[in-house]
């Protein structure tokens, strides 16, 4: 008969099998939606926000993930779609991550007073919002980092340098052959500055496993062990045990 695992063996690994990692980001539903930061609820539970220009791919890229066709909801006109959206994340009812879906920003069509608005309150967001884990910046290989994509990642370069996580996801790179991939991948990791930097593509499900992987490890860091009881035991017993120092007399050394 095989002695039981310790339960350090039957903690869940910190690097999920593919399966458990799709299968949790298929639990994904809607909570809420906002227009300005203030009506955002205080979360305590990791947030993973989704940003990037209008047209990149992110409501896309997000119900390839889920595996939901309509869960984040793209405008027919892009640029339009102005409140960020929540949606928890979580098996058997118990939500243990959010992914934030923020506007596209850079769409021509948006009147400038808007685009500055939102420009606005997206940086508020990535700065100020206290359980944001992690931050996906989804991009179209074929145009590379904007001017825009450079001024978020100014933005959140503070945060990241303190542990905040980041990913760029070159989407539709089933557009691009090897050689430009490659090439693409090369200069964005440059570019990004820290982050990671993968080829997603949600017709040819490039990228999709490893992207969901990543987000769960993002949303379950390892927990560190604590340390055991008995290697505290011996030097409580010590202190206890220690003979006491005699203290010197002033008088007698005069």
């Amino acid at each position: 008969m095989n002695p039981t695992p310790p339960v350090s063996q039957l903690a869940t690994p910190a690097t999920p099998t593919p399966v458990v990692a799709m299968g949790w980001m298929h639990t994904a539903k809607f909570l809420t939606t906002a227009a300005q930061l203030h009506h955002l609820p205080p979360l305590s539970v990791p947030e993973i926000a989704f940003v990037g220009r209008s047209n990149a791919g992110k409501s896309t890229c997000i119900n390839t993930l889920t595996q939901q066709k309509q869960l984040a909801f793209a405008s027919k006109k892009p640029g339009r779609t102005q409140h960020i959206n929540l949606f928890s994340l979580g098996k058997q009812g118990v939500t243990d991550a959010i992914l934030a879906d923020l506007p596209g920003y850079g769409y021509a069509a948006v009147p400038k007073q808007d685009k500055i608005r939102w420009q606005r309150v997206m940086a508020n967001y990535l700065v100020t919002r206290e359980n944001l884990t992690g931050i996906v910046l989804l991009c179209d290989p074929r145009h590379g980092l904007t001017e825009l994509d450079e001024i978020l990642l100014d933005v959140i370069r503070p945060r990241v340098a303190e542990g905040l996580k980041f990913l760029v996801l070159l989407t539709k790179s089933d557009k691009l052959t090897r050689v430009e991939a490659q090439k693409v991948l090369s200069i964005v990791r440059l570019q990004a500055g820290g982050g990671e930097v993968k080829l997603f593509s949600a017709l040819k499900k490039q990228g999709v496993d490893e992207a969901a992987q990543l987000l769960w490890q993002w949303a379950h860091p390892p927990v560190p062990p604590a340390p055991p009881e008995s290697a505290a035991a011996p030097a409580a017993e010590a202190s206890l045990s220690a003979p006491d120092t005699p203290t010197a007399d002033p008088q007698a050394e005069s």
